[in-house]
């Protein structure tokens, strides 16, 4: 597919950074499956433990995600025993949630697996590249902080 593509379309840092960043999303996905893990389910987690706990609403601008979206993906860890819903103590109207010893334990699986994974797509590039890669993207996508 990538020859199908012009050489002047191929050369393109746009091109080049959404054809390195799907190839990331692959390997990332298919580490996660190992565990019966999806990706935005991952990241929920992971935000979960980072910020709880927390408000779903929180959850869900944390990520970047619709409520709506962060109430199923919650609801899927929650019936997987991974997460608990109780509710907030400053208000009450509000579910805070926080992670489980399981899902603690499967969050630090997956995250061993996701680090593989990114160093399997990081491969061809010395500690140096890496290094120097990664504080570029940051740049890139102004996530410095």
């Amino acid at each position: 597919m990538a020859d199908a593509v012009s050489p002047a379309i191929r050369s393109l840092p746009s091109w080049l950074l959404g054809r390195a960043a799907a190839r990331g999303r692959t390997l990332v996905a298919e580490a996660l499956a190992a565990e019966g893990m999806r990706t935005w389910h991952h990241a929920v987690l992971s935000a979960v433990r980072d910020l709880g706990p927390v408000a779903q609403a929180d959850v869900g601008r944390n990520v970047g995600l619709d409520p709506k979206d962060v109430v199923g993906i919650l609801n899927d860890l929650q019936s997987a025993g991974l997460v608990v819903r109780r509710p907030d103590l400053r208000d009450r109207r509000k579910n805070a949630v926080s992670l489980t010893e399981q899902g603690d334990r499967l969050l630090h699986r997956c995250e061993l697996l996701t680090h593989e994974a990114n160093d399997t797509l990081l491969a061809p590039l010395t500690a140096a590249e890496r290094e120097r890669f990664v504080d570029m993207l940051t740049r890139i996508t102004g996530t410095e902080g």
